[in-house]
């Protein structure tokens, strides 16, 4: 219960009741209200000065979190483009010298993934982490352009080990006939003396002489291009293409052991030493030709000779004797 206060009134020499006024009230009630509210603010801003909200708390962790995967992200970017950069290096100095192909220049190996526009969104972005966002959004697409130009890479070195393969494949680099003693050469590349005119003339093959029915051999891998049969010249002939610029000829075969169009393997069987044509003796007139001209076979001996068969055989062929055939 509120105490009654009262006064002494003079005049009338009583004490008289002190009478309060409504807005005497109602300013005591706002001045204790604005001290409430004042406290409370100032204990408020005291409160958030010294110790966090859940949800600051909360937000506090959330980007603690998010640096801690940008990090590893970033470190992981780093090592991933670090293994590339061997992968290239590796690529340009080993499998394309190998292979004869030109390195890849490094403006393309380098080159950016697209304009500006591309990060438009993120440099308009508020966020605090706008430069990390950025940076990191370059530097994987970056890395995305660099795989993707060194699989087209691989793509390449790929067609080019299978073309490489097929090049070896097709290079006629064994003698047509069997000749580990190095006996049957009778007469090489060049001016010989011609068996009917006996005047020197281009004899453009090699002369391996050897018994009728001696098996003949494809020096390479290739398809029958042809086989004919004269009875002048060449004789029984068969010529196979291998691709590449390459063709071989035989001649003054015997008989055949496969048909035109048929696909053979490099010492493979293809026919059988004979006495056909223009021939003064049982033996096999074997001709290289590349890109349409006919070339010294023995320079392609290489394959089923060491260094010291391979330059006694070259003797062998440069000696100027008379041809067996045409």
């Amino acid at each position: 219960m509120a105490r009654i206060k009262y006064y002494y009134d003079t005049e009338t020499c009583k004490y008289e009741r002190v009478k309060v006024k409504s807005t005497d009230i109602i300013l005591n009630l706002l001045g204790l209200a604005s001290l409430i509210i004042g406290c409370a603010v100032g204990l408020l801003m005291l409160y958030n000065n010294y110790f966090e909200s859940p949800k600051e708390l909360m937000l506090r962790n959330e980007v603690a979190e998010l640096e801690f995967y940008y990090k590893n992200l970033n470190e992981d970017v780093t090592k991933i483009n670090q293994i590339l950069n061997a992968l290239e290096k590796r690529d340009d100095d080993i499998y394309r010298i190998i292979l004869g192909a030109e390195p890849i220049d490094a403006e393309i190996r380098n080159a950016g993934a697209g304009g500006s526009e591309r990060y438009a969104e993120i440099k308009k972005s508020t966020s605090n982490f706008q430069e990390e966002i950025f940076s990191l959004t370059e530097n994987v697409d970056k890395l995305k352009r660099k795989m993707y130009i060194q699989s087209k890479s691989y793509d390449e070195i790929i067609e080019l080990a299978e073309n490489k393969q097929k090049l070896f494949a097709a290079i006629p680099a064994i003698q047509p006939v069997a000749n580990k003693e190095l006996i049957r050469l009778a007469s090489g590349f060049g001016y010989r003396v011609h068996p009917v005119y006996k005047v020197k003339k281009l004899h453009t093959g090699i002369d391996f002489s050897a018994a009728i029915g001696t098996p003949i051999y494809a020096t390479a891998d290739g398809d029958i291009e042809k086989t004919n049969v004269s009875f002048s010249g060449y004789g029984k002939t068969l010529i196979i293409d291998h691709g590449f610029g390459f063709k071989t000829r035989y001649a003054h075969m015997h008989e055949f052991a496969v048909k035109e169009g048929e696909h053979v393997k490099r010492g493979q069987v293809i026919g059988y030493v004979g006495n056909t044509g223009t021939s003064t003796a049982s033996h096999l007139h074997y001709e290289v030709i590349k890109n349409g001209r006919k070339i010294n076979p023995v320079h392609y001996f290489f394959n089923d000779l060491n260094p010291a068969e391979y330059e006694k055989i070259v003797e062998l062929a440069s000696i100027e004797n008379q041809s067996l055939g045409m």
